[in-house]
């Protein structure tokens, strides 16, 4: 059925437009040309035409005119032969003719006129040129054109049957050459259409032709790999999200299975704590992922001015009342346009990763640069190898795992940071810090 609606669509393919496009173009510039040939031919022809018949003519006048005046008593215009000429008189009749023109006119005069005139005489079209001699007498000339209407004719039958022709050719040849062209492109096309969601591992072959089409399946080859890659994200996500909502899960269940069968074993208020404990690491896995996926869907965040400073002082202050040793002298005063929510959760989470791995010392700073604001935070862990500073993005990623579970980590902070600062139009990176440990930098544009 596809095939049947391509081929009764065809004048709408790349292929039709293309043929239909280059024989209109082509036919137009054919038959303006062959026109204007044709005029050009049948204006030179009768030019020459005529003046040949001038020159016959002022011959004809000369030896009219000439001593002892030959032509006025008709001797030499009657001895002429296949030629039709005539001399009037003043009155305009007939004194002298050659045998053709008395034979094919009788007494009727040919037409006098200042300019060479056409006209049919005894079948054949003639041309008609007339000159002055002395004594009020007027020669006339008629010269058959025949030849050149045959020449015409001929001519004007060639051009109607080459320009046909020529158009056809060029028609078939632009549909060959074009189909030729875009056959790779439908090869292309009836592999794309073979790759699901299970072959996405598959690739096109690229031609050695180095031309749009080598390009158009380089093009395609680099979307299956990001869509292979986001496939193979997708569903490592969606494993390690089952895992991480199935533990906490799993755990009330074993509680309060346990509770169940042996009631003396554990209290009410030891299954409630743990059910507590659970459902709170359960709610904050829920809510990552709902954030992860509003950041996926490119939901444009709220745009009203925050202080940034204003933020890390609170961040600070909260850790210090945790008891750890933050250095807060670095914030300077600045400005920019986002989501206060989403800002004040990016702070949170870089400050959280970094009270799990820090040893005691922790480190915020902001600063303005130019048309940039620069905020690190820092700790005295032991850092992030340089092999992994970009794979701590990834969700669910958990450098050392069981430290990170204990305190309450679900490998969702650093991709929600990422995800949040890209939404804000920035970036964050991950290097040393000035004791060794980590050092994440979240770059942001400042407010105009």
């Amino acid at each position: 059925m596809a095939s049947r609606s391509v081929a009764g669509r065809w004048w709408r393919s790349v292929r039709g437009r293309t043929t239909l496009g280059a024989t209109l173009i082509v036919a137009v510039v054919l038959v303006v040309g062959a026109i204007s040939f044709s005029v050009v031919l049948s204006t030179s022809v009768h030019g020459a035409s005529q003046q040949a018949a001038e020159q016959r003519l002022d011959e004809l006048a000369e030896r009219g005119d000439g001593p002892g005046r030959p032509g006025a008593d008709g001797r030499d215009i009657e001895n002429l032969e296949d030629e039709f000429v005539q001399i009037l008189g003043p009155d305009g009749a007939v004194r002298t003719a050659s045998d053709d023109a008395r034979d094919a006119l009788g007494t009727t005069p040919l037409p006098v006129d200042d300019d060479a005139r056409t006209m049919t005489i005894d079948g054949e079209p003639m041309l008609v040129v007339s000159d002055d001699l002395e004594g009020d007498q007027t020669l006339v000339l008629a010269v058959s054109v025949e030849d050149d209407a045959e020449t015409l004719t001929t001519v004007s039958t060639l051009l109607a049957v080459a320009v046909p022709l020529v158009v056809l050719l060029v028609a078939v040849t632009t549909w060959l050459v074009t189909g030729r062209a875009l056959r790779p492109v439908t090869r292309i096309r009836q592999e794309v259409d073979g790759i699901t969601a299970e072959r996405l591992h598959q690739r096109l072959a690229v031609p050695d032709s180095a031309d749009e089409v080598a390009a158009l399946a380089s093009t395609m080859n680099g979307m299956l790999d990001r869509l292979d890659a986001a496939a193979t994200a997708q569903r490592r996500f969606v494993s390690d999200a089952s895992h991480e909502l199935r533990s906490p899960l799993a755990t009330i269940r074993q509680h309060a299975e346990l509770a169940q069968a042996h009631p003396g074993v554990t209290s009410i208020g030891e299954l409630a704590e743990i059910v507590s404990e659970e459902g709170i690491r359960l709610q904050g896995i829920v809510e990552s992922l709902l954030l992860l996926a509003r950041l996926d869907e490119g939901v444009t965040p709220h745009d009203e001015p925050v202080d940034l400073d204003d933020l890390a002082l609170g961040e600070v202050r909260r850790l210090r009342a945790a008891g750890l040793e933050v250095d807060g002298s670095g914030i300077a005063a600045a400005r920019v346009s986002g989501d206060p929510r989403l800002l004040g959760q990016l702070l949170r989470n870089l400050a959280d990763n970094a009270a799990r791995h820090a040893r005691g010392r922790i480190a915020l700073g902001v600063t303005p640069v130019d048309r940039h604001v620069f905020v690190t935070i820092e700790d005295d862990g032991d850092g992030v190898p340089a092999a992994e500073r970009e794979r701590i993005f990834e969700r669910f990623v958990r450098l050392d795992e069981a430290r990170s579970r204990d305190a309450g980590g679900s490998g969702l902070g650093l991709a929600i940071a990422q995800g949040i600062a890209a939404a804000e139009g920035g970036t964050v990176l991950v290097d040393e810090s000035r004791w060794g440990g980590a050092r994440f930098v979240v770059t942001l544009p400042l407010a105009s």
